[in-house]
């Protein structure tokens, strides 16, 4: 799987996909990740990315012309050319079938909101020798011409908002790079999650048997794989009707 992110803060991104399962999928190659720094396209002299809005209101705004030059970037490696070979015609002609086009991905609060059939979805890129570009938003967003231009897959991660797009990034990559078959160390291990058949995980134990006084439920020492299967479908169920159901109604 090739990702690319493009943000104004690359060393946010870096240091949490160095890490953890996330880190050793790199080390491997199971996962393609270059991230892209919007200010290294910028224009401006004082490598300025933002500007007031029109209009009026609080805070800044992305500008255009530098993210709109990074993902000519994105364009120039993914289709092995020169970055002066890829003309503005190429970036934003949509139907150009002869150009190699990511699945671009802007973090948006305003966009779909990201769920597993989102992940299974976007994991999918990965069969199809399909990279995804992942767009960080930053102060009050970016200018609408970027979206109306590269009309970019909105995705939000949650009703609430964040002060920018790398932290929603990385658990976009995080998510969907789990479905690459060897990033997790058994590849069935993802298949009795939270979400996967619209129900909660069931509770887990590891040693002691007992700890502050509260056991290991006696059916998960009972040796019994199909009681243990039962009881961990039932407790599935119990804590899905307590939390969220509205995951039963699927």
């Amino acid at each position: 799987m090739k990702f690319y992110v493009l943000t104004i803060f690359p060393e946010l991104i870096d240091n949490i996909m160095n890490e953890s399962i996330m880190g050793r999928a790199r080390e491997k190659g199971l996962i393609d990740l270059k991230v892209l720094n919007i200010r290294d396209y910028t224009n401006d002299k004082h490598l300025k990315t933002d500007d007031y809005c029109y209009g009026g209101g609080m805070g800044m705004l992305m500008t255009p012309q530098p993210i709109f030059d990074t993902y000519k970037a994105v364009l120039s490696d993914l289709n092995n050319k020169d970055i002066g070979d890829i003309t503005d015609s190429d970036v934003i002609d949509l139907d150009n079938e002869s150009i190699i086009r990511p699945h671009l991905i802007y973090t948006s609060p305003k966009g779909r909101v990201f769920t597993q059939e989102v992940v299974k979805e976007l994991a999918r890129c990965n069969d199809e020798d399909k990279a995804i570009a992942i767009l960080c938003g930053h102060y009050e967003g970016i200018d609408e011409r970027i979206i109306e231009l590269l009309k970019p897959d909105e995705i939000s991660i949650g009703d609430y908002v964040l002060t920018g797009g790398e932290l929603p990034s990385c658990i976009m990559m995080d998510a969907i790079a789990r479905l690459i078959p060897g990033v997790l160390n058994k590849e069935e291990s993802h298949m009795d999650e939270s979400f996967e058949n619209n129900t909660l995980e069931y509770p887990q134990y590891t040693r002691p048997e007992e700890f502050m006084g509260l056991r290991v439920p006696e059916v998960l020492l009972s040796g019994d794989h199909k009681t243990v299967d039962d009881w961990r479908r039932e407790q599935s169920l119990i804590k899905t009707k307590e939390v969220r159901p509205d995951l039963l109604d699927k």
